[in-house]
């Protein structure tokens, strides 16, 4: 028998997509089988991801292929899903985090501070981009779509039209590519993504259940509960309420990053403009086994002193 995983063909997901499956099967003596599934993001690669669909745009084809039955298991960069989890899939499990923060690849190996004055810097993500013209008001920051070499080669190809490119840290590290990255942005200078560098295993709801009865080849349910990873789920929760209370979806100028003190989960977050001229940030301390409570409640706080015009006006 073979667990089938669905996933997307480019090279990160791929890579992610095995590196769960081996997690999985190992040890019950199941085979792997990667199924590639065409997202609409994958097929429009020109289009800014906001214009596209945004929230969901390399999600719901996936899922689909998990609904009909043409795969058992899916994995997502969990950063990608949107905040209201369908009620007919389970997010069965979620590995450890691996490191969230963004990484600058940048010619000659420069850093932030070492760009030159309007240094061209390529992201597709405007969270990114408003953090970076809020540390460096110069910089002339530039939409880019594609895949992980596709964005490398503009800043560090032999035809560079950039002088820098952000990508996420643990995509390239996934990949192998971690000698690319010339400095590893602090979160003073960039927070990260609500989920960044954590992967979401997702199966169908009714599967889990029936997976869940005495009797039943439970090797799939033991399976995934191996790979989970406790504190990595209840920052990753905290970090998605905060983002579901604000209403604002993965491609959204928000950032949120949660980490485990103890008994104790502390989660800063901000809202900013696009332009990186005005900010609202907070930071809160709450219960480990209330996560998503957290993650409502310091929300609240952004949205009282003024977040919600920020994400209007990156809307508009």
């Amino acid at each position: 028998m073979s667990l089938r995983i669905g996933t997307r063909a480019s090279q990160l997901a791929l890579t992610q997509s095995e590196q769960v499956g081996r997690a999985l099967v190992a040890g019950s003596g199941h085979e792997l089988e990667l199924v590639h599934v065409s997202t609409h993001g994958d097929v429009d690669r020109t289009s800014p991801l906001a214009q596209i669909g945004g929230t969901g745009v390399f999600v719901t084809a996936v899922r689909q292929a998990l609904l009909d039955g043409e795969v058992d298991v899916v994995v997502h960069s969990c950063k990608d899903l949107p905040t209201a989890q369908p009620p007919q899939i389970a997010l069965a499990c979620i590995p450890a985090r691996e490191d969230p923060r963004d990484a600058l690849c940048a010619r000659d190996g420069l850093t932030l501070a070492q760009l030159p004055q309007g240094a061209k810097v390529g992201t597709g993500s405007p969270r990114r981009g408003a953090q970076l013209l809020r540390a460096r008001p110069d910089l002339d920051v530039v939409d880019i779509r594609g895949n992980v070499e596709t964005r490398l080669a503009r800043a560090l190809g032999s035809d560079a039209d950039l002088d820098a490119v952000v990508l996420a840290a643990s995509g390239l590290q996934r990949v192998g590519r971690g000698e690319v990255i010339s400095e590893l942005l602090p979160v003073e200078v960039m927070l990260a993504a609500p989920a960044q560098g954590a992967l979401a295993v997702e199966v169908r709801a009714d599967a889990a259940e029936v997976a869940a009865e005495p009797g039943t080849d439970s090797w799939l349910p033991a399976a995934l509960t191996a790979v989970e990873d406790g504190g990595t789920r209840a920052a990753i929760t905290a970090e998605r309420a905060l983002l579901g209370s604000l209403e604002a979806g993965c491609s959204a100028p928000v950032a949120a990053f949660a980490e485990v003190t103890g008994s104790s989960l502390r989660l800063r977050a901000l809202a900013i403009r696009p332009d990186g001229s005005h900010v609202v940030e907070g930071e809160a301390v709450g219960a480990l086994g209330d996560p998503a409570r957290l993650g409502e409640d310091l929300a609240a706080d952004l949205l009282e002193r003024g977040a919600g015009e920020i994400l209007a006006e990156a809307k508009a």
